[in-house]
């Protein structure tokens, strides 16, 4: 039976030592926590690193620590301090998480912290095939591990897999900064489905995908050579029940049983029940805004001292990685800050901030959630920020107000909270204010509405939705798996091949036969595939016809030396075996004056493009063009050309990156169809890569075996992933 593999930096687990001894505890991460309930429901394992270096294990208890970890179903990956500290700390803390959270200011780049990150992820990939069986699902978590996916792909092709980024994916322009950006997209690219939390960190990773690799972006699909990897958004949810059930429970504990946090909360609240209590729980990262969201409660003091002494800020700042230097001045930073407010306002009975710096049980979450009338909660970017759904969720008489910034990933499906701008102290001063002062019917009326959305969709739902999505992919695989050239396909076509007694060989050029280049001078034929074709052309009984788009100038002088039919402009020119060029079509030139001008226009206005003029054909190219602008632009100039040449018996034509206005007469489908009227031949053979070439396969006989280079949409019967694939299937015809 196939199982799910769950890879994460860390373990849902904390293993510690204490005097020798492993403690084996749950984890309280977002992760841990948002994935616990689905790992141990399912057939699952979870492969992550255990929390304990290699030094700190000694030696007698290493296999203990494993052994731990598999009674949870988990596979603890071993990491040196070194590793820790250049793959975790450094690479993953110091390069991506500022990069991606907008703070390049703080971004590091490292080229020995970037090795030991490829180390580290090789090691987490080695570990997950150790344990992989076909038909396994697998589950990639997370920017520690963002070269996971491919490196499993590499090893198993066919392999299931899914990754989720749970951080913000950041635009373009700040990602293409990163020295190794290639290598982080290629690396998530391994995986069949990725996910995010919104759909704006969808839609920056599929800019940065077309910008940088160049890949066809249609919708939410990136088209690969050999697969399609699907993009979507699946905004995560928190075990809902486990938080309500906890708020309920929490209000049936008796007096004697309760936790000195709340009784201390309880004593506020009876000394003054007019005063309300603001909640601030993060953990201390400058991506949290803490400093900024303490200016701006002194702010709302200042703005509005009728409210001295009748609020109080709670704020929990939960340590995290501080030995990171940013995250050192943090720390320091927000002391001073709690230390200047709580001096500057304080009287005898009341201090504006209670300040922790600590981590607290799930328990004293519980107190503070229920105790508190608002929670403020103002990151300046923050991927989903689930504390803001576990507020609502604990708040069982539906009172609270939520204060969210809409640069957390939440803010998108919760629009009933009071959404504020990080950066402006003045609207935040303002919608505390109204927070303080909202009706109880207008809190529970907004609160009803988060809690059923919330429930609705938990962290069960979330992994499912993504799960379920992760089987489409599996699904969609296989209805192009039935037209992939497989060896046993390729054998089919070979015997027919052999047994034939007159064959006849189409084949496309660019894109088909050589690789696009970014100047269409580039694609010189190189000497293997000269020496390919001409033997091709040499056996008895075949007849290589090269059919391309290509002006016959260059074609002809690219194969002066091998005498084989070409078909040039689409079908305009013909080249015989006995190298003399004949015009095939009745074609005219004429209309080339009016229309130069307009797409001459469209090449001033966009950088990158430029114009090829042909004998009797026009064509605009746009692969050097910024993708997304050249993708506009060959829209509108398509839109343009064709209310130009309707009258005129012209078409316009979208091939791989052009643009080309020739006569609508003229197409490889015609062409091809004048050659089979020549000879009868039994072995019918054509391979292209666009759209010009659907012509072809459309007008060919249907005994004939059409190949399209690449996953498109196609009336080909097969098709392989690349050129590479071309050349070795038409090697296989000279064996």
């Amino acid at each position: 039976m196939s199982k799910t593999i769950i890879i994460s930096n860390r373990l849902p687990l904390k293993i510690s030592l204490e005097e020798e001894k492993l403690e084996v505890t749950p984890s309280v991460g977002g992760l841990a926590t948002g994935l616990k309930s689905f790992h141990k429901d399912g057939d699952s394992i979870w492969i992550g690193w255990s929390g304990l270096t290699k030094e700190e294990i000694p030696d007698e208890l290493e296999d203990q620590v494993k052994e731990e970890a598999l009674k949870e179903d988990c596979v603890a990956v071993n990491l040196t301090e070194e590793e820790v500290n250049g793959f975790y700390y450094g690479f993953s803390n110091r390069t991506i998480w500022p990069l991606f959270h907008y703070f390049m200011e703080y971004t590091e780049a490292e080229h020995a912290s970037w090795e030991i990150y490829k180390q580290v992820n090789i090691k987490y990939a080695k570990e997950v095939l150790k344990y992989y069986e076909k038909g396994d699902r697998v589950w990639v978590h997370d920017y520690q591990l963002l070269l996971v996916p491919q490196l499993i792909r590499d090893e198993e092709p066919e392999a299931i897999i899914g990754f989720f980024n749970h951080i913000p994916f950041p635009s373009y322009e700040v990602f293409r900064t990163l020295p190794w950006r290639e290598s982080v997209l290629k690396g998530m690219l391994g995986a069949d489905l990725i996910g995010f939390h919104t759909y704006d960190y969808e839609r920056h990773f599929l800019s940065s995908v077309s910008r940088l690799l160049r890949h066809r972006v249609t919708f939410n699909e990136v088209t690969l050579p050999e697969r399609i990897v699907k993009i979507d958004s699946f905004p995560m949810g928190i075990d809902y029940k486990k938080f309500e059930q906890a708020a309920l429970n929490h209000f049936k504990t008796n007096e004697n049983d309760q936790s000195e946090l709340q009784r201390r909360l309880d004593l506020h609240l009876d000394a003054t029940p007019d005063a309300k209590l603001i909640l601030s729980i993060d953990r201390l990262d400058y991506t949290k805004g803490i400093a900024n969201r303490i200016r701006a409660f002194e702010y709302f003091l200042e703005r509005y001292p009728e409210f001295i002494e009748k609020v109080r800020l709670v704020m929990l700042a939960v340590p995290s990685r501080s030995n990171v230097p940013q995250y050192q001045r943090l720390k320091r930073e927000i002391d001073e800050l709690v230390g200047r407010i709580n001096g500057k306002f304080s009287t005898v009975s009341w201090t504006p901030i209670w300040y922790f710096y600590r981590s607290m049980p799930f328990d004293n979450l519980i107190d503070l959630y229920t105790s508190c009338d608002i929670a403020l909660l103002t990151p300046i970017r923050d991927g989903m920020n689930l504390v803001a759904k576990e507020y609502i969720a604990t708040r069982t008489d539906h009172t609270g107000v939520l204060i969210l910034s809409e640069m957390a990933g939440a803010a998108h499906e919760m629009n009933e909270a009071l959404i504020i701008n990080p950066n402006n102290f003045e609207q935040i001063a303002g919608t505390l204010k109204k927070a303080i002062e909202m009706p109880k019917e207008e809190q529970i009326e907004r609160n009803k509405i988060l809690q059923k959305r919330l429930k609705r969709y938990d962290v069960e739902k979330w992994a499912n939705d993504f799960m379920n999505s992760l089987k489409e992919t599996e699904s969609n695989r296989m209805s192009f798996e039935s037209i992939r050239i497989t060896p046993q396909v390729s054998k089919k076509i070979l015997d027919s091949y052999k047994s034939s007694t007159k064959r006849v060989l189409f084949l496309d050029y660019d894109g088909t036969l050589v690789n696009f280049a970014d100047k269409p001078e580039d694609a010189k034929p190189d000497s293997e595939l000269i020496e390919l074709i001409t033997n091709l052309n040499n056996q008895h009984n075949t007849d290589v016809v090269l059919i391309s788009g290509r002006d016959k100038e260059t074609l002809g002088n690219w194969w002066k030396d091998s005498c084989m039919e070409i078909i040039a402009e689409h079908g305009v020119w013909t080249r015989k075996k006995n190298c003399e060029w004949n015009i095939s079509e009745n074609v005219k030139n004429e209309w080339m004056d009016a229309v130069r001008p307009v797409i001459e226009s469209f090449v001033d206005r966009t950088p990158g493009t430029f114009l090829e003029e042909k004998n009797y054909s026009l064509a605009w190219h746009f692969r050097k063009a910024d993708p997304e602008l050249g993708e506009m632009r060959a829209n509108e100039l398509s839109n343009t050309l064709k209310g130009l040449v309707s009258n005129r018996g012209l078409s316009v034509l979208a091939g791989n990156k052009v643009l080309e206005i020739k006569s609508s007469g003229v197409n490889k489908g015609k062409a091809a169809s004048k050659k089979l009227v020549e000879e009868d031949y039994d072995f019918i053979f054509a391979v292209g890569d666009d759209w010009t070439d659907e012509y072809m396969f459309e007008e060919l006989p249907a005994k004939s075996y059409t190949v399209k280079v690449g996953i498109k949409k196609t009336s080909a019967n097969y098709y392989v992933n690349d050129t590479t694939r071309v050349r070795e299937l038409l090697k296989a015809f000279l064996d």
